[in-house]
């Protein structure tokens, strides 16, 4: 089968690294209890993780991620807010998703994208309402491929 770019691996650089005993013994019981294979996988994904939040914090780079809310959703008013922001801010807001808990309460995902710090203040935005009970913003340096406007229907006709 002849190779191509996606089935070819990315080269790797072999780096050394020297930890304290318990530090060292606190990551194989994380690297066992999580599944990985290898240390080097387990360096890896760690090593994504902070890039995506140096990154995130640092600039105004174009990112992915998620804005998770825990909520009360019998707060008055509460729903037709997030909704106005969520609209307000809906070339980055590709997705969201409400799954009803108990006790009145409902967990929404938002799936965002655009300049890093647009998101943190969507974010801010939304944490901040009265009855938000608690939230989570993760960024990620992979963003998603374009996606279907009615600009670009319109061009391709």
């Amino acid at each position: 089968m002849p190779e191509t770019p996606l089935s070819r691996p990315e080269p790797v650089q072999r780096i050394s690294i020297s930890l304290p005993v318990p530090l060292y013994k606190q990551f194989e019981e994380m690297m066992d209890e999580r599944g990985f294979s290898n240390r080097s996988q387990a360096i890896s994904e760690m090593m994504q993780q902070q890039i995506s939040d140096y990154y995130s914090l640092k600039g105004d780079h174009l990112m992915a991620g998620t804005i998770t809310l825990l909520y009360d959703h019998k707060k008055p008013g509460l729903k037709q807010q997030l909704s106005e922001i969520q609209y307000t801010h809906i070339t980055e807001v590709i997705s969201s998703l409400q799954v009803l808990l108990e006790n009145s309460h409902t967990m929404e995902v938002l799936l965002v994208q655009g300049r890093a710090k647009t998101l943190r203040r969507i974010a801010s935005e939304l944490l901040a309402c009265k009855g938000v009970l608690s939230g989570r913003f993760n960024l990620s340096r992979t963003i998603l491929p374009p996606i279907q406007s009615a600009e670009v229907e319109s061009e391709a006709a």
